[in-house]
């Protein structure tokens, strides 16, 4: 996503002024510049895109926590993503972001990434559900991310989906990392009964299958808008029940 971080000097000063005139949209604004200023350093000295493409990934995602904590506008993370996904599609023709494609393999991964965090503000904003918005962001951040650290450096057992080729040990990681995720943000805002628990399982359980059919970064899309879509529609279906 992001190898060269001169290509994006005016950046800074765009977060700065967006901090200086609106602080809760300034602190979500300076977070997204500090993981940038860090990829740069790894880059600068490590040379190494794929890290910097998970650094960018999981500490971008982040920012969802931020957004839902300090009640920022839907307007502000749907703007966004809006500006992200068409800087992100051009960089597909245009140097504008270099690496975004230095996944080894033709992705849109990057662009459904930014759809994703549009669409889940827009709606569950709307529906007054934040946490949602956030734990379909949080597992495709954490769990997709750290998948495919692990998988790289440890995935010995491999399998295909749709040609696609996913090891064992990134799947049980992304299903562990999915099942923690959706446990802190389903306790916390649901309370610690069985019914959580139980939802937390089956939301990783399907978020890993999403992530496992993953021909061209479709699975950034997916696995944010299915696992969030999956743990709303769980938790009101157990909500009902008991309320009868």
């Amino acid at each position: 996503m992001l190898t060269k971080f001169s290509d994006s000097t005016s950046i800074p000063v765009l977060w700065l002024q967006i901090a200086l005139a609106v602080p809760a949209e300034g602190i979500a604004a300076i977070w997204v510049l500090l993981i940038l200023i860090i990829a740069w350093v790894v880059n600068r000295f490590a040379n190494k895109p794929e890290i910097v493409r998970k650094i960018v990934h999981i500490g971008t995602g982040n920012v969802i926590l931020i957004a839902w904590w300090l009640n920022i506008p839907a307007s502000v993370g749907i703007t966004a993503s809006i500006l992200a996904s068409a800087v992100t599609l051009l960089s597909y023709r245009l140097p504008i972001l270099p690496g975004i494609n230095s996944v080894g393999r033709q992705s849109f991964g990057t662009f459904f990434y930014s759809v994703s965090f549009g669409i889940l503000v827009a709606c569950f904003w709307y529906l007054q559900q934040p946490q949602y918005a956030a734990l379909g962001i949080l597992i495709m951040t954490w769990g997709d991310g750290l998948a495919a650290l692990i998988g790289q450096r440890f995935g010995t057992h491999k399998y295909k989906v749709f040609g696609t080729q996913k090891s064992w040990e990134g799947s049980l990681t992304m299903m562990l990392v999915s099942y923690l995720v959706s446990s802190l943000i389903l306790v916390g805002t649901q309370g610690n009964n069985w019914q959580t628990w139980a939802i937390s399982l089956v939301v990783a359980i399907i978020a890993t299958g999403l992530e496992a059919v993953s021909f061209l970064g479709i699975d950034n899309l997916t696995v944010p808008l299915g696992s969030a879509a999956l743990a709303f529609y769980l938790s009101q279906l157990v909500h009902n029940f008991v309320s009868l």
